[in-house]
């Protein structure tokens, strides 16, 4: 057996994202086959909970939609007009105690962009610099939402069918190890679209905006963004899509 969280949206209030950990069988192995039969347990055993339909995003996906979402292959317009993914723009945007952001990451593959050695060896992660503005790295997965939710304004048809379902999942998500997670932004997406109070398009083009939303504080300056918390930093690898 196994567990996974299903993220439920919950369009009512902040933080938006309600997750509920469901047991499962586990089916072990590496093939996609094995996965796919892991994601159809954890999906059965979310109905039984009376959460469905469930999508799986990730780049194991039953479903064609999940695979598309897939931060690997779900892409963002960065400022120059290039087109690329949420991967590559997550880890290409990463700002360390003793280096990056890494842009030339942005023009590789988003395993590439994921895996190169540079995110474990510049020092604690301080901050994300995206398009000449700068991102805290508090709350621990603001940034990584915003970069989806983006993503799925440039992408409205598949965000349009995300409207559908009650609940996400990500079978290669293990809280215990990671902490951004595809199908919590996906969530976020569904639950503030839900919210007749939340723009969206300011979302997308008003970053402070957004941190208010899933702060409550008043930001508004590059200093104020760095200061959110007093938390200590995290320098966490990406999780596998």
């Amino acid at each position: 057996m196994a567990k996974r969280p299903i993220f439920i949206p919950k369009p009512e209030s902040s933080p938006f994202v309600e997750e509920i950990d469901v047991d499962f069988e586990w089916h072990s192995g590496f093939a996609k086959s094995q996965a796919q039969k892991s994601i159809r347990s954890l999906h059965e055993s979310a109905a039984q909970k009376g959460i469905t339909p469930v999508l799986e995003i990730s780049s194991k996906s039953i479903d064609s939609l999940g695979t598309a979402l897939s931060a690997f292959n779900l892409h963002i317009t960065i400022d120059t007009g290039r087109t690329i993914s949420v991967e590559c723009a997550f880890q290409g945007s990463k700002v360390f105690k003793d280096g990056g952001p890494y842009i030339d990451l942005y023009d590789k593959s988003s395993r590439e962009a994921k895996t190169d050695l540079r995110l474990k060896n510049s020092g604690e992660l301080t901050a994300f610099s995206l398009m000449g503005e700068q991102f805290p790295t508090r709350p621990v997965t603001a940034f990584y939402d915003w970069l989806y939710l983006r993503a799925l304004f440039d992408n409205q048809e598949e965000a349009r069918q995300l409207l559908s379902y009650n609940g996400f999942s990500d079978i290669a998500f293990n809280p215990e190890k990671s902490i951004n997670c595809q199908a919590r932004s996906a969530a976020l997406f569904v639950a503030m679209s839900k919210n007749n109070s939340i723009d969206l398009k300011k979302i997308v083009k008003d970053k402070n905006y957004y941190l208010r939303l899933v702060t409550g504080e008043d930001v508004k300056t590059p200093v104020q963004l760095l200061l959110i918390s007093n938390e200590k930093h995290y320098n966490p690898m990406s999780e596998p899509r």
